[in-house]
């Protein structure tokens, strides 16, 4: 008998941008270097976005088998702890790296899964399943994400 696959674990976590540098953060992710995507993927993290809204507030959101080493994997990195160290002038009111100080954001609805509760199986699309559950980070370490 297997073990079926621990769950995935969304998360989401908003940073301020300071006004006067959101173009050259902007910039600094078109692209972000090659080494630091590289160790992203290698972290677990995938499906990873970020999103501008006006004033320079960012909403970060990603995807994991698990967070908890993901983040181990990053704190650990040379390549992530000097990317983090440039990224840092860029946030308002952050203390420490911008990877390990974001606000986490609590998921209080997903689609696929109130649809697989309500109908008690998967979606069509095949998105639904028993490895896609919410998550509600609490602590900051839970929410935390490379910048």
């Amino acid at each position: 008998m297997t073990t079926p696959p621990a769950p995935t674990q969304r998360r989401c976590f908003e940073l301020r941008i300071r006004p006067e540098l959101i173009d050259d953060y902007v910039a600094r992710h078109t692209p972000v270097r090659a080494e630091m995507l590289a160790e992203i993927a290698a972290s677990g993290r995938r499906n990873y976005s970020l999103f501008l809204a006006e004033g320079g507030r960012l909403i970060g959101y990603y995807e994991c088998d698990d967070d908890a080493a993901a983040q181990a994997y990053l704190a650990a990195s040379p390549i992530a702890a000097q990317w983090e160290s440039e990224m840092a002038p860029y946030f308002v009111g952050l203390e420490g790296r911008p990877d390990q100080a974001a606000t986490p954001l609590r998921e209080i609805f997903h689609l696929a899964d109130q649809l697989e509760a309500a109908t008690g199986s998967a979606t069509a699309t095949g998105s639904a399943s028993p490895a896609t559950t919410p998550t509600t980070p609490t602590t900051p370490d839970e929410g935390s994400a490379s910048s």
